[in-house]
């Protein structure tokens, strides 16, 4: 019975690729948010399950197939799995899909942490720069190898493992408090 269970999950996963990345990414950004908490000294009796609940939603329900669409679109447009080709989609991607995903991101975590929508407007505005900033010099190199060599069916599951780490970074600046942040940022201004 179990080996059947398997054989239609794979064969149904195999058939919708978008539910694949949400399996993946349902997996992988609670996963990702477990590690952070413990690389930052969280004893098991006192993780936060209720964030991990919400980088479960967030990234299976919402990143998944936000990026599925994304991956979809840029192979539409440049059809080509060439090397021109995968650096035209990596920084189109950095320009226009990366931004957007990162103001939901920080916008929409805060909102299911019941933050009100000015709170959670202030932490996108005080954490997507410094996040950009890390994102323009990691992604365009994994997502050019992505769009060349990857075949597309696996391409949202191979940016969700890529994303483990990030998802890791994602957590921890979500965790950071915005005073801090912001005390850093005018740092830096000056």
């Amino acid at each position: 019975m179990i080996p059947m269970m398997f054989n239609r999950a794979r064969v149904f996963l195999n058939r919708y690729p978008v539910a694949r990345g949400m399996v993946t990414y349902s997996l992988l950004w609670p996963t990702g948010c477990l590690i952070q908490q413990s690389v930052t000294g969280t004893k098991w009796r006192d993780l936060d399950w209720k964030k991990c609940f919400r980088f479960f939603v967030y990234g299976g329900f919402i990143v998944a197939p936000s990026l599925y669409c994304w991956i979809r679109l840029a192979s539409m447009m440049w059809p080509a799995q060439t090397l021109r080709s995968a650096i035209a989609k990596a920084l189109t991607e950095q320009i226009s899909y990366t931004p957007l995903a990162m103001t939901c991101f920080y916008f929409g975590m805060s909102l299911l942490e019941s933050k009100t929508v000015e709170e959670s407007f202030q932490e996108v505005k005080a954490k997507v720069p410094p996040t950009y900033k890390v994102a323009i010099c990691i992604w365009p190199v994994l997502q050019t190898f992505n769009f060349s060599v990857v075949p597309e069916k696996n391409r949202v599951p191979f940016v969700s493992m890529c994303s483990l780490l990030w998802t890791i970074f994602l957590a921890y600046m979500k965790q950071l408090e915005l005073e801090k942040l912001q005390q850093g940022n005018s740092l830096i201004a000056k």
